[in-house]
C-alpha cells in the first residue's frame, strides 16, 4: 500500500507539475513563431467569416466577426482571465483533421442567443436563466456556426473536415470542472479571439481554445494545401507561351502589303446602283418562308384501330382476358391522328418487335372537317 500514489499526487502528474518530471515538459513544450500566428489568424478568419453567415440566418440579425487575434496561454492565465463563470462548448474534429477546440461565451451574450434562438426578442434577457433548454439552443446555435467552419476548412483544405456534436457547458475558471480539467492537459494553448456583433444586442469577445498541437495541425494542412495548388499553377501557364510565336508574326505582313499597292490604280469604274421595284410578296411565297418557325413545335401523333360504345354496365363487367370488338374488319385501314385531328390512313406493320403504321393515304383538308 505504500507505493500507492496519492490524489494530490495524480492530480500533479495529471497537471503536469510532478516533482519528477518538470524538465523533459518543458523541453517539449512547444511554441507558435509569427508566420504560424498569422496562418492560424487567416483561417479563422476564412472559417468564422462563413459561420457569421450561418448564425445570421439562424438569429436572423446581422452577424459580423471580426479578424482573430491570436496568442498563447496557459491555465494559470486563462484562470485569471475567466474569474466570473461563462458558458463554454467543447467540439471535436471527427474526419479530415483530428482535435477538439473550446468556444467561450459570456453569459450574457450566450442567454441573448438563446433567447433568439426561442423566437424571442433578445432583449432584457437575464444571464441566471440558462436552464438546460436555454443552454441546448445555445449549443445548437454554435453547432450550426461550428458545422459552416468546417465547411470552409474542407474547401480551404480540398478535403472532407467534419466536427463532433458540441458539449455545452457552464463553467467557472477558478473551480476545477470538466472542461477545465481538459484544458489542464493541453499545457500550452492558442486563443483565437474574435469581437463578435450581433445587431444591436451584442458586441463582445468571442474566444476560440486549442492545444497548440491542434493549432500547429490546422497550419501544415494549409501549407500542404497551398503548395498542391502553387505546384500545379506551371503547368497551366506552359502551353499559353508557346502558342502566339509561329502564327501571328510574320504570315500577315505579307498580305498587309498587297492592297497598299492596289490603291494606287488609276481609274476606278462607278456607275450608280439601280434597284428592282419594290413588290408586295404574294401570300403563297410568306407561308413557307415562316414554315420553319414551326418545325420545332412537339405534336402528338395517334393511331386508331377502333371505336365502340359500351354502357357503364358493361365497362364495369371488364376483366383481365375480356375481349372488346371495334368497328373495323382485321386488315382494315387505320385512321393517324396529330393532336386529334385525322390527317391519314395506312395500315398496321411490325418492324423488328416493335408495331408501326405505313401511311397509305392522306386525307385531303375538306375530308378532314367532315366534307364529302
Amino acid at each position: 500500500m505504500s507505493e500507492m500514489l496519492s490524489q494530490d499526487e495524480i492530480d500533479a502528474l495529471l497537471r503536469g507539475t510532478s516533482d519528477s518530471t518538470p524538465t523533459p515538459k518543458a523541453e517539449k513544450e512547444e511554441h507558435l513563431d509569427s508566420m504560424e500566428s498569422d496562418a492560424l489568424g487567416e483561417i479563422g478568419n476564412i472559417s468564422f467569416g462563413n459561420s457569421a453567415t450561418a448564425l445570421s440566418t439562424l438569429l436572423q440579425q446581422k452577424v459580423e466577426i471580426t479578424t482573430p487575434v491570436v496568442s498563447e496561454v496557459r491555465i494559470e492565465e486563462l484562470r485569471e482571465r475567466y474569474p466570473t463563470p461563462h458558458v463554454a462548448l467543447r467540439v471535436g474534429y471527427t474526419e479530415g483533421i483530428k482535435g477538439e477546440n473550446v468556444l467561450v461565451l459570456t453569459r450574457e451574450d450566450a442567454a441573448i442567443i438563446s433567447d433568439l434562438m426561442l423566437g424571442g426578442t433578445g432583449e432584457n434577457v437575464d444571464p441566471e436563466s440558462l436552464d438546460e433548454i436555454r443552454l441546448s439552443a445555445v449549443q445548437e446555435a454554435m453547432n450550426q456556426m461550428m458545422g459552416a467552419a468546417a465547411t470552409s476548412l474542407s474547401t480551404v483544405f480540398s478535403k472532407k473536415i467534419d466536427i463532433s456534436p458540441p458539449l455545452v457547458e457552464v463553467f467557472d475558471a477558478t473551480k476545477n470542472q470538466t472542461i477545465i480539467d481538459r484544458l489542464e492537459l493541453w499545457e500550452t494553448m492558442v486563443l483565437i479571439e474574435f469581437n463578435l456583433k450581433v445587431g444591436t444586442l451584442i458586441d463582445s469577445t468571442i474566444v476560440q481554445i486549442a492545444p497548440i498541437q491542434f493549432g500547429k495541425q490546422l497550419v501544415d494542412e494549409l501549407m500542404k494545401a497551398t503548395g498542391e495548388a502553387q505546384a500545379a499553377e506551371p503547368v497551366k501557364e506552359q502551353p499559353k507561351a508557346e502558342v502566339p510565336k509561329p502564327q501571328q508574326a510574320q504570315p500577315q505582313a505579307q498580305p498587309q502589303a498587297q492592297p497598299e499597292k492596289q490603291k494606287s490604280m488609276p481609274e476606278v469604274a462607278v456607275s450608280q446602283a439601280e434597284f428592282m421595284p419594290l413588290q408586295s410578296p404574294a401570300p403563297q411565297e410568306s407561308v413557307p418562308a415562316n414554315l420553319g418557325l414551326l418545325y420545332d413545335v412537339p405534336l402528338n401523333v395517334t393511331v386508331e384501330l377502333g371505336r365502340t360504345k359500351k354502357s357503364v354496365r358493361e365497362v364495369l363487367e371488364l376483366s383481365q382476358g375480356s375481349i372488346i370488338e371495334l368497328d373495323k374488319l382485321a386488315g382494315e385501314p387505320v385512321d393517324i391522328y396529330v393532336n386529334q385531328q385525322r390527317i391519314a390512313r395506312g395500315e398496321v406493320v411490325v418492324i423488328e418487335e416493335n408495331f408501326g403504321v405505313r401511311v397509305t393515304e392522306i386525307i385531303q383538308p375538306h375530308e378532314r372537317i367532315g366534307i364529302v
